[in-house]
């Protein structure tokens, strides 16, 4: 025996248009939100070809981030020998010297939290507009928000980097510069971002059934 609720009805099938910057809806004959002024354009599959572009370049500073040194430091101009780490060197040396906690913090937000990233755009940009309930279809939108607040933490490694090159220079006695896997992560933050930033969240809901049906 089954039973139907009542239609899903989305904007799209009411013929609305929703405005991406303030979230407005307006019927879809108008072009220019009256809210916020921002263009309005009807959801559509081609902006996953620019979410796919930004991913890729994203993935591609991603490599050498991890593996090129994340900072330098030298000593007494070189004399008492310098040093190079990589991100996952520099979580090797705190753990090393008992600094757990800021090693836990690093790796998270310079490992997991990216390769968390690549995975989880990568999921809704093959999912988007694809048959889904509408439990299926919250998840996918709370996973597209996770992605979109976090996004901005993964740039923790670049900000330390950032705060130790301005704070230690002391001359001929001791330096730290950041190395070539700084700009790289960087960008690779950057893009990720833009990637997350072109999802079109509304493709979410292009899936939907008409009716939802319980068995």
């Amino acid at each position: 025996m089954s039973t139907h609720d009542g239609p899903i009805l989305t904007a799209h099938r009411a013929g609305l248009v929703g405005c991406r910057s303030c979230g407005r809806v307006w019927p879809e004959g108008e072009a220019i939100c009256q809210r916020c002024g921002a263009e309005l354009l009807p959801p559509d599959r081609r902006c996953l070809n620019a979410v796919w572009a930004w991913l890729v370049a994203g993935f591609i500073f991603y490599i050498p981030a991890n593996m090129f040194p994340m900072l330098k430091t030298s000593t007494l101009g070189g004399i008492k020998g310098s040093s190079e780490s990589t991100i996952l060197g520099g979580v090797v040396d705190l753990m090393h010297y008992g600094n757990y906690g800021v090693a836990a913090i690093v790796f998270i937000a310079s490992i997991i939290v990216p390769i968390a990233k690549f995975v989880s755009i990568s999921w809704l940009a093959l999912v988007a507009g694809r048959p889904a309930t509408v439990s299926a279809a919250h998840k996918r939108l709370h996973l597209y928000e996770v992605v979109e607040f976090i996004g901005r933490w993964s740039m923790i490694d670049v900000f330390v980097v950032a705060i130790l090159s301005a704070l230690v220079q002391l001359g001929f006695v001791a330096s730290i510069h950041p190395g070539p896997a700084a700009v790289s992560f960087a960008l690779s933050v950057a893009f990720t971002m833009l990637s997350a930033q072109s999802f079109d969240p509304r493709l979410i809901w292009r899936g939907l059934p008409l009716r939802s049906r319980k068995d």
